[in-house]
């Protein structure tokens, strides 16, 4: 008797790449496809409709984002298997992904040759975090990291506003903002503005 094949929801906002999976998934008979949703909110309803045994889990979606459907699921049934589909190697992000519950991170440039061993050990009950992740993880491990209002301060910095236009912007003092960009660049160990906002983008604190 054929053992029974573990059923995967695949979640991801572009339809190719949903298509690519479903073929790596169709390869070796070990995986089923049993459902498909486009936003998290849509994850949210087929995991209740479906309960697969392993959720794959964009993290960039409209309506809404990965993290918070994982939280959302999780919350529906703790026993959730999720893996997370991303482009990012930032330790911020991995780091958010696991606390939300997710037990996998798998990057999509080797979906073709690690999808598969990384939702058997997820459904088997063991994380899969890449060594090019770990390593990252590891490197950042002591870090000190940034405040919310430090984040939306380097947020707005990214996209070329002045300590003056960013003041304006959440109603507080330019020596605040001076203050809070003081800090970050302490914590990211950055030289000036720009390095803190390469080293940021990089980590996953801030979305490229």
């Amino acid at each position: 008797m054929e053992p029974a094949r573990v059923r995967v929801m695949v979640v991801d906002d572009h339809p190719l790449m949903r298509e690519g999976i479903a073929a790596v998934l169709g390869i070796g008979g070990r995986h089923e496809l049993v459902a498909e949703a486009a936003d998290g909110r849509e994850a949210v309803e087929q995991f209740v409709r479906h309960q697969p045994d392993v959720t794959l889990m964009d993290l960039q979606m409209p309506v809404m984002g990965g993290l918070d459907a994982i939280a959302a699921i999780r919350a529906l049934a703790p026993q959730a298997r999720i893996i997370v589909l991303t482009t990012y190697k930032g330790d911020v992000q991995v780091l958010r992904a696991l606390k939300s519950g997710a037990m996998g991170y798998l990057l999509k440039s080797v979906l073709r040759t690690e999808l598969g061993d990384a939702i058997d050990k997820v459904y088997a009950g063991q994380r899969h975090i890449p060594p090019e992740i770990a390593v990252e993880l590891a490197a950042h491990i002591d870090a000190d990291t940034l405040s919310a209002r430090e984040s939306e301060v380097l947020r707005f910095v990214a996209h070329g506003n002045s300590n003056k236009r960013v003041a304006l912007a959440l109603g507080i003092a330019e020596e605040t903002v001076k203050a809070h960009m003081s800090t970050v660049l302490a914590k990211l160990g950055a030289r000036d503005r720009t390095h803190a906002v390469t080293i940021a983008i990089r980590r996953g604190i801030l979305e490229p």
